[in-house]
C-alpha cells in the first residue's frame, strides 16, 4: 500500500516550469530515491510534499487522503541547506526543535540523550553550535529529524559532508528506521547509495518523470546485450568460432591457463549456442549478464531524454 501517491502535480516559477504532470506511488515502508540532475525539478516536489510551497495543478495524496496542514507533523525534513542557530547550546537547539514538533520536553529531552550517546556527541549538550564541526552538526540536525518517530522521512543529500565512517553510520540508521516501519524519500546525486539502500528509484528529468520503478527491476531490464565469460584454457579461436553469433568486445588470457571474454549478443536467442562453443573449447567457469550501474542508467537515461528535447 503506498503512504503518497503524487498525481499529475505542475509547478511554474515566473515562466520557468519545474514540473510537468509528475506523477508516482511511494510505498510504505520503502526507501524510494528520487533522483535527476540539477535544476530538474527534484527539490520542487520534496517541497510540495512537504507543504513548503502548492502545486499549480495535480495533488498530493498523503495515507489515502489529500495532504492538510496537519499531516506535516508526520514528517521529518532534512534539506540540502541547513543551519542551527550558531550561538545556542547544542541540547537547547536540538530540545527546543523538537518541541516545535509536539514533542514534551521531558520525552523530548530523554530522546535526545540516548541518540547523541548513539552517535558518540553526547559531551557536546552544552556547548555551542558554532563549536561543533560540520560533520557533527549534520548528526544533531539528522536526530533532530527523526527524534519525533515520522511515518515519513525526507532526506536530501544526507549523506553530504559525512566521512566514510559517519556515512556508514547514517546509512544503517536509515535502513534501521525502514525496517521499523518509517518510508524514507532519499534524494541524492550518489547513485552507489541509491544501489545500496533504495527499493525503488523515480528519476526527474528537465520537469518530467522518466523512469519509475523497483531498482533491481529497473537494473535487470537495462542489462542490455552485454555479457562476460570466465574460463580455463586459452583464448586462442574462440573469435573465429564465435563471430557469427556475437561480437567479442575484449578476450584476455592472464598467461596461467586463465581467461576472460566480454560480449555482445544482440540476438538472445543466441546465448545458449554462445555457451555451447565456450565450452567446446575452454572448460568455462561463469557466464553472466552484465548488470548495468545506476550510475550508467542515469546517465543514459537523461543523455536519451536530453537528445529526444
Amino acid at each position: 500500500m503506498e503512504l503518497i501517491n503524487v498525481d499529475h502535480v505542475t509547478k511554474s516559477y515566473a515562466g520557468h516550469t519545474a514540473l510537468t504532470d509528475v506523477s508516482l506511488s511511494i510505498p510504505r515502508g520503502s526507501i524510494y530515491g528520487l533522483l535527476g540532475p540539477n535544476g530538474a525539478g527534484k527539490t520542487t516536489l520534496i517541497r510540495i510534499i512537504n507543504r513548503i510551497t502548492a502545486p499549480d495543478s495535480g495533488r498530493i495524496i498523503f495515507d489515502g487522503h489529500e495532504m492538510q496542514p496537519a499531516d506535516v507533523r508526520r514528517i521529518g525534513y532534512l534539506p540540502e541547506e541547513r543551519g542551527l542557530y550558531k550561538k545556542m547550546k547544542v541540547g537547547e537547539q536540538a530540545l527546543y526543535l523538537a518541541m516545535l514538533k509536539g514533542m514534551p520536553k521531558k520525552e523530548a529531552t530523554a530522546r535526545l540523550k540516548e541518540w547523541f550517546i548513539r552517535f558518540g556527541i553526547q559531551d557536546w549538550w552544552n556547548k555551542k553550535v558554532e563549536e561543533l564541526s560540520k560533520g557533527m552538526a549534520q548528526k544533531v540536525q539528522f536526530i533532530v529529524t527523526v527524534l519525533h518517530g515520522p511515518e515519513l522521512l525526507i532526506l536530501d543529500e544526507p549523506f553530504s559532508g559525512f566521512d566514510p565512517v559517519n556515512a556508514s553510520l547514517i546509512r544503517e540508521e536509515i535502513l534501521r528506521l525502514r525496517n521499523e516501519g518509517a518510508t524514507v524519500i532519499f534524494s541524492t546525486h550518489n547513485m552507489s547509495s541509491v544501489e545500496e539502500i533504495c527499493d525503488h528509484i523515480t528519476l526527474i528529468n528537465r520537469s518530467r518523470n522518466i523512469l519509475t520503478g523497483p531498482v533491481d527491476r529497473i537494473r535487470r531490464s537495462h542489462g542490455g546485450d552485454m555479457y562476460d565469460a570466465e574460463f580455463k584454457g586459452s583464448a586462442s579461436g574462440l573469435e573465429e568460432g564465435l563471430k557469427e553469433l556475437c561480437t567479442v568486445l575484449e578476450a584476455q588470457d592472464d598467461g596461467s591457463g586463465n581467461g576472460t571474454l566480454k560480449l555482445s549478443i544482440p540476438d538472445h536467442g543466441r546465448v545458449r549456442e554462445v555457451v555451447s562453443v565456450i565450452n567446446s573449447q575452454t572448460e568455462l567457469r561463469s557466464f553472466r549478464n552484465i548488470v548495468p550501474s545506476m550510475n550508467d542508467i542515469f546517465i543514459k537515461a537523461v543523455s536519451q531524454e536530453t537528445a529526444r528535447n
